[in-house]
């Protein structure tokens, strides 16, 4: 009876081996994507977070400022983290190619890299007005109608200096001038 009792046992053994390989099996089926950072580098998402106020909160309270103030100063940070990044680059890949058409490759590289920062360059001025705007109480309030522009509009556009009507006007208009 013994040796029953163990051929039972041994079976069961071999079963679970069986059966334990097809569940990891089946995880491989179904890979989970994991994203792993560099240290140091961050991905922008303008913003931080979005903002969640307090119920009857008055627009543009201190703490809303302190939001705003905080997502600006980052995304400024990392606009000039950038800007260092391709200085760095351009400064070391420098190379003088002999075929003129790997030299033509990197100078429209780098005219393209130059244009992205000049670019990043004008919104980082307009980061420094809409932090100017925060000190002086002028901050979130259009400059035609002088309206709210709205949580949610500067949520989206941090620099926004017009409420949504207003803008939508201001393109009308260009779009009629323009063609």
């Amino acid at each position: 009876m013994p040796k029953k009792a163990d051929t039972k046992k041994s079976t069961a053994k071999k079963i679970i081996a069986k059966k334990a390989p097809a569940k990891k099996a089946s995880a491989k089926k179904a890979p989970v994507k994991k994203t792993i950072a560099k240290k140091g580098s961050k991905k922008r998402t303008t913003p931080i977070s979005s903002y969640k106020g307090r119920k009857g909160e008055k627009y543009m309270s201190a703490a809303m400022k302190k939001h705003f103030n905080a997502v600006l100063i980052e995304w400024r940070e990392h606009l000039r983290e950038e800007m260092q990044k391709t200085f760095d680059h351009l400064k070391n890949k420098g190379e003088s190619y002999a075929d003129p058409i790997d030299r033509a490759s990197q100078e429209e590289e780098f005219a393209f890299e130059l244009r992205t920062r000049d670019r990043e360059r004008k919104l980082i001025n307009k980061i420094a007005s809409s932090l100017e705007q925060i000190k002086q109480d002028d901050y979130g309030y259009c400059y035609a109608c002088g309206i709210e522009i709205g949580v949610k509009r500067l949520e989206a556009r941090p620099t926004a200096t017009h409420c949504i009507d207003c803008k939508t006007l201001d393109e009308i208009k260009e779009k009629q001038l323009g063609g």
